[in-house]
């Protein structure tokens, strides 16, 4: 779906470029997380692979054409969510949605049906200058969606979001990634990437240090043990023991036998630490 080969890009009057010479490609129906802090080029990566920036150097084929090549039928086939809502605040949500539907000459989604997805289906009548950040949110992924898209780019999608509406944009990107939809997703929020991306790329002062998949990484650098924590004497007691022939470790199961047991764990390591110790920067 996306390639991109040697891509580097300079602001004007920059002395240092903010994207460095960097490789990756995301398949077709793939999730891929673009991962890393405030300032480290996942937004102007962003921004040139839905043509906001020009002017960059090397190459980059988005669906099987150069992307220099693609004019403003591009657009019928991505969408693209931003970080920070960008609607008409004095129309309401469903004249928002009416008004971008017309942009498209293609077949696109129901406007009703799109803010039952995300529950505003009782607020589509209300401007959108009254919706708190969160619904902004909610509508500016469905409107990403609206014209069927092949390639969804998707920045800070929970941004904002309590839990529950959190949970319902990942179980949406889930549900059209399941029709065949792909996702490019810039976040620092690593929880929401372990829990939605197929593979994920830490990118860090403009270089990629790491791309693969979040069960690899964290089975490559986690610790290869378990914890268990017990009760004796009526305190809570833990023992940790090697995960390689747990299965004939006579304390383990001795332990289990003589003690009740109040949780057993094994030491993964998480998607941020692993980040931390790749690049030796924090996510802040």
């Amino acid at each position: 779906m996306i390639t991109v080969h040697n891509l580097t890009y300079t602001y004007q009057k920059a002395t240092q470029p903010a994207v460095k010479g960097i490789d990756f490609t995301v398949e077709p129906g793939e999730i891929f997380g673009f991962l890393g802090p405030s300032g480290a080029g996942k937004s102007t990566t962003q921004k040139i692979l839905i043509g906001l920036l020009k002017h960059y150097q090397g190459s980059i084929r988005v669906m099987d054409r150069e992307l220099n090549q693609w004019q403003s039928d591009y657009y019928e086939h991505i969408g693209v969510s931003f970080e920070l809502p960008n609607h008409y605040l004095k129309l309401t949500a469903l004249e928002n949605l009416h008004y971008f539907r017309s942009l498209y000459r293609g077949p696109s989604e129901d406007p009703q049906a799109l803010l039952a997805l995300v529950g505003l289906e009782q607020d589509g009548h209300t401007p959108v200058g009254q919706f708190s950040k969160g619904m902004q949110m909610r509508l500016n992924v469905v409107r990403a969606l609206m014209h069927r898209p092949r390639l969804v780019f998707l920045d800070e999608p929970t941004s904002g979001l309590d839990p529950v509406n959190a949970q319902r944009i990942k179980e949406l990107i889930r549900q059209q990634q399941a029709n065949g939809t792909t996702f490019f997703l810039t976040t620092h929020n690593m929880h929401t990437a372990d829990e939605l991306c197929d593979r994920v790329a830490f990118l860090v002062d403009g270089t990629i240090k790491l791309i693969d998949s979040p069960r690899t990484l964290k089975l490559q650098h986690g610790k290869r043990s378990v914890q268990v924590e017990y009760l004796s004497n009526g305190q809570r007691e833990c023992c940790e023991f090697a995960l390689d022939g747990l299965g004939q470790d006579h304390a383990f199961f001795e332990l289990l036998q003589q003690y009740p047991v109040e949780t057993i764990h094994t030491q993964e390591t998480t998607l941020e630490q692993i980040f931390i110790q790749a690049t030796g920067r924090s996510l802040q």
